[in-house]
């Protein structure tokens, strides 16, 4: 499956270029540069994060099927039907994980990733969260239960996350009856929106039906704004993992009781009870103020500014993708060595972008990290 993924990455490279080309060439363009390697770096760490914790993303998953399957062995699965129907099964278990990801806080703390950005794009799609797997795994069990056998599970999972690439795009209108049936451009800009009648809708992956059933669906009618209302400002790839979750342990603070602590957890993200409410009142929504971009000094600069950017993440990128290919052979201690230097060299890339590092800062992050994965395997 890394391999899949390692393979897939240049494919997205590929993608992303032809939307900015035909974006210049409309005189549309939906990307900044900041924003875009942002995007992306959360989506190298999602993948990083996900080769050093396989017990949530799939172990579990294989404990359930092994001990509970109902029917382990049906042939179902072998079948191109099967194939089909796991895939269905696996976007209505996505549909209610995704839903909880809006609706409870300590959910939507690692959910929150995938809509920082201000930028509806095709390296949003790849702007994956990377802390959902420790309790969204949950979601997936009546699919073990059923017996859909482990590696069928993976390759629909991957199905319907790929699918989703493609409905991350401005430059795709209206598409008619599909619309009504499946998650599409027009579909998946209104759940990316801010605005108050966008809000908590059309949670689809593959499939909008979902949304039609259970009263979540909104039809496209007023321009998006895209973001969060409590928006990051920030490029720091750790911080943008983390914000959340500093935000419900500040809000924890103001707690008179542990029940409400709990409460704060689970209930939707924003609750706050009456007291608390009272004596830090929460300020109104403006969609305005939303509206406005975040754009650090350090995004105007040149050239040079640039291709520095650039060349950084192209390191990580490749270093990313070798990471992948090799995952199987590699130990697990490595392997945690190999993601922390990884996420340490995207990190300097966020407090470039930010100008908060310089580059000669990065680099010797750079090569302080080459020179730690460099003496872990010659002792090998």
């Amino acid at each position: 499956m890394e391999k899949i993924i390692a393979i897939a990455i240049p494919v997205f490279l590929a993608l992303i270029g032809l939307e900015l080309a035909y974006g210049w060439f409309k005189q549309r363009n939906t990307y900044r540069l900041n924003d875009a390697l942002s995007s992306l770096s959360q989506g190298l760490i999602s993948q990083l994060l996900a080769l050093v914790t396989q017990l949530f993303q799939i172990g579990l998953y294989v404990l359930v099927f092994r001990i509970a399957a109902i029917f382990p062995r049906a042939r179902i699965w072998d079948a191109w039907y099967g194939w089909v129907i796991a895939i269905v099964l696996f976007d209505f278990c996505d549909y209610w994980l995704h839903r909880a990801g809006h609706e409870s806080a300590v959910m939507w703390a690692a959910h929150v990733v995938h809509h920082q950005s201000q930028y509806f794009n095709f390296s949003t799609a790849l702007r994956q969260e990377s802390a959902i797997a420790f309790i969204g795994w949950i979601f997936y069990l009546p699919m073990a239960l059923l017996g859909v056998p482990p590696d069928l599970f993976a390759l629909a999972g991957l199905a319907v996350l790929i699918y989703q690439f493609w409905i991350h795009t401005e430059h795709i209108g209206k598409l008619g009856w599909f619309d009504r049936i499946f998650s599409s451009p027009s579909n998946h800009r209104v759940h990316h929106a801010v605005n108050d009648q966008y809000i908590d809708k059309n949670y689809g992956g593959m499939l909008v039906i979902w949304d039609r059933m259970f009263g979540t669906f909104a039809e496209e009618k007023e321009p998006c704004v895209y973001g969060t209302r409590t928006p990051l400002r920030s490029w720091n790839p750790v911080w943008a993992i983390l914000a959340e979750y500093w935000a419900l342990a500040q809000a924890a603070k103001s707690m008179r009781s542990w029940p409400d602590r709990l409460r704060l957890l689970i209930k939707k993200p924003g609750w706050r009870p009456a007291y608390a409410l009272a004596e830090n009142p929460a300020p109104a929504f403006d969609l305005r103020q939303a509206a406005v971009l975040y754009d650090p000094p350090q995004a105007r600069t040149g050239r040079a500014f640039t291709f520095t950017a650039l060349a950084q993440f192209a390191l990580m990128m490749t270093g990313t993708a070798l990471y992948l290919w090799y995952a199987q052979s590699i130990s697990y201690d490595r392997s945690i060595m190999l993601t922390a230097v990884i996420i340490a060299g995207l990190w300097g890339l966020g407090a470039f972008l930010e100008n908060r590092l310089g580059a000669g800062r990065m680099v010797i992050i750079d090569l302080i990290g080459m020179a730690v994965v460099g003496l872990s395997f010659v002792s090998l």
